[in-house]
């Protein structure tokens, strides 16, 4: 996608900072680094979001994503890492070409936060039953 900033980089139109790259996938420094060796991996392929991602192109992703966290660990030694990835406006995508963020953790204070505000009260077994066989209706097996 000509537009697309991330496309741009895959191209060598825009400089980054590579970590790792092969045929399929692309890794490189988050220019913003949340934290010391905050990592992106994206794949070569357009694909905006999630939804879009076909499994070969998940499949080349997520494969590479173990290797890239020992090296970030080796590197860094932190105490922790994250992965995420964010899908859409409303959950904080803003680059709509598919990416996983790896975000090493320093500790508490690094920078980085995710907090989930718990809401098991409001659901009984018997509606978590109902929620899982209402989204496995949808995977096709």
């Amino acid at each position: 996608m000509s537009d697309c900033i991330f496309c741009k980089i895959i191209n060598g139109d825009i400089p980054s900072t590579k970590v790792f790259e092969n045929e399929h996938v692309l890794a490189f420094l988050d220019i913003s680094q949340v934290t010391k060796g905050h990592t992106l991996v994206i794949p070569k392929v357009h694909k905006e979001n999630i939804y879009e991602l076909t499994p070969e192109a998940a499949k080349h992703v997520f494969e590479v994503i173990p290797e890239i966290a020992r090296a970030i660990k080796t590197e860094f030694s932190p105490v922790g890492l994250n992965i995420l990835n964010n899908n859409g406006e409303a959950a904080g995508q803003s680059v709509f070409h598919y990416h996983v963020h790896l975000i090493p953790r320093h500790g508490v204070d690094d920078g980085f936060g995710a907090v989930w505000k718990t809401h098991t009260s409001e659901y009984t077994p018997e509606s978590l039953k109902q929620i899982a066989d209402s989204i496995a209706s949808h995977i096709q097996q």
